[in-house]
Parts: structure tokens; sequence; C-alpha cells
């Protein structure tokens, strides 16, 4: 969610309750991480009860790099706020190597190169003097342009053997400018630790995942504020149901800000998710939730002869 004060510019990036269904937004680590090419979809609404709107794009393209240990992709984000249209665009370019330490663990960095741009339709907002006989005092003087343009960066890493993973990711190392003033305001950097581990799994003929359940974690931090999610996902082929909380007990006055329940189909190819958040912070009752669907499309019938044998999967679920 982002947000607009008459002196600067300030906001937070939005956050998808799916996060492994847009891997690619939570760590560039992950571009490749997928037999042949991989195509996503995510869509998130955010407080439908609130004016104005709050809604979060984002498609993504990447393709495993078999013969060079590597991944590349590309990852485009649209975020609209607010009356106003206060929108965020990034478009970033995306590269990680898996490091083969040994038989069991694997490390796998990543860096996102991307363009950020920050739009306005001033035309829609309404200032106090439009609605005031007396107008303000002091007058709100309008952006002296409608849009910032910047550059950005992100790196990460990712450890990770047959059932278990932990990573980290840096957003916003260059710091893009947000202010419609010209003035100094910019984007704080963002620190995300996510992990997790398969605690049950079951397979069939030729290594087919029939069951598994899963604990995963994702912590992050921007500026002042923090946030995190624990829960679990249970995936019964092809059926993939999850449950998780949001918040950090004890850290606030409130039992936590949200309940998420998912359902989901997977198969060898697409993953199909919907995912709701229910609201439990002093918000309740006022927000209306937030909706999120995700699609994701793994290529994986395209013929790479043997190289298919040295693809090693990251054991995340796809939500």
């Amino acid at each position: 969610m982002s947000f607009i004060i008459i002196s600067d510019s300030f906001g937070q990036d939005p956050t998808f309750s799916q996060f492994y269904a847009n891997a690619l937004y939570l760590s560039p680590s992950f571009a490749g991480a997928t037999s042949e090419y991989r195509f996503a979809l995510n869509y998130r609404n955010q407080w439908p009860a609130v004016p104005g709107v709050f809604h979060t794009y984002s498609i993504s393209f990447d393709k495993a790099l078999t013969n060079f240990n590597s991944g590349i992709g590309v990852l485009a984000t649209y975020d609209v706020a607010g009356s106003g249209n206060l929108s965020t665009t990034n478009i970033g370019l995306i590269y990680s190597y898996d490091f083969n330490v040994n038989k069991e663990w694997h490390i796998r960095p990543g860096i996102n190169f991307k363009f950020y741009y920050l739009g306005l339709d001033i035309n829609k907002l309404i200032f106090n003097s439009q609605i005031t006989g007396s107008g303000t005092s002091p007058s709100v003087t309008p952006p002296p342009f409608d849009n910032v343009a910047d550059v950005d960066f992100a790196t990460s890493a990712l450890v990770y053997n047959e059932r278990t993973w932990a990573g980290f990711t840096l957003d916003h190392l260059l710091k893009p400018k947000t202010s419609f003033y010209g003035n100094d305001a910019t984007v704080p950097v963002k620190f995300n630790f996510y992990g997790g581990a398969q605690i049950l799994k079951k397979t069939r003929l030729r290594q087919k995942m029939q069951e598994v359940l899963s604990v995963a974690l994702n912590f992050q931090k921007q500026g002042k504020f923090y946030q995190s999610d624990l829960g679990l996902y249970y995936y019964k082929d092809p059926l993939i149901f999850g449950i998780w909380y949001r918040g950090i007990p004890f850290a606030t006055s409130q039992v936590g800000d949200a309940i998420i329940g998912l359902i989901g189909i997977k198969t060898s190819q697409l993953h199909i998710g919907y995912s709701y958040d229910f609201t439990i912070s002093s918000l309740i009752g006022s927000t209306g939730g937030a909706h999120e669907i995700s699609l994701v499309y793994e290529f994986n019938n395209l013929s790479l002869g043997q190289m298919k044998k040295r693809i090693r999967s990251i054991p995340c679920p796809e939500f």
C-alpha cells in the first residue's frame, strides 16, 4: 500500500499473501528455478471496502539455463492506490546462479536491475480549497510534474536442500526517489527473510509428489514497518490448501493483522490459487479484507534431452 503526504512522498511496497506464487517478486534467486520456462500472473485487491482503489498486478516470465546453472527472468509490477491513482510501476531484468555446495545443499544468489516509475493523476485529487469558501492556509501547491522515473537494484541469496530452504532479499538498494516536488524523499530499503520445510512428503511413481505438508515463514521490514507471515500448506494431488497468520504476537497491542486462507489446484504445469485475507486488527469490519488470485504455468514438456536430470527443484510451495 502507498500513501501521499503534502510535502513528501513515502511508501511501502505492496505485499502478496501468496508470496511463493510470485516467486520472482519475493526473491531474484528464484529466477529459472523451474524445469524449463515459467509464466506467472498475480492480482491483489487490497481493502475493497475502503474508498479508492488498492490494486496490485504482477506478471513475470523466467527460464532455466541448465547449461550454465543459471536462470534469467523479467518481472513487471503495477500498483495503484487511492482516489488520485497514485501508481508505482517496476520493470526488472533478473539473473540467478545455482552453486552446488555438495550432494545435499545448494546456494542460489540472484540480482534484479529494474526501472522505477511513480505516477499521479493530479486532476483526480480534491484539495481543501476546492470545497471550502476561504480556501486553505497555507495554500496547497500541486506538484510541478506528475511522474517520477528512476532506476533500482535488488539482491538476494537462497540456500536449500531436498526438504528445507531459507533465504533473504535486499530491495531498493539504490533508494529511488519518490517526491513529486523534486526533494530528497526516497523509497526505503526493504529486507525480506523467508524459509520453511516439508514436514511430510509422499511420492509415487517417477517421484511425482502425491501429498506434502509444509510450514513456511516470510518476514519483511521496510523503514519503520515490519510484517511476518507464518503458516501451513497442505497439498493432496491435485488440490492445495493453506492457512497462515500475519502479525507479530506481543510486538503490538493488536492480536495481529490478518488470517489468510488459500485454496488452489496444482497440476504438473498449471497452478491456480485464490486466497482471502480476513482482517483481525482494529480495522476489522472496515476494510473488506483482501482478495488475491494467482496463475502460474510451467512449460515442462519441451525437449531438453539429458539436461532435465541436472535440474534440482526448490522444495518450497508454489502459492
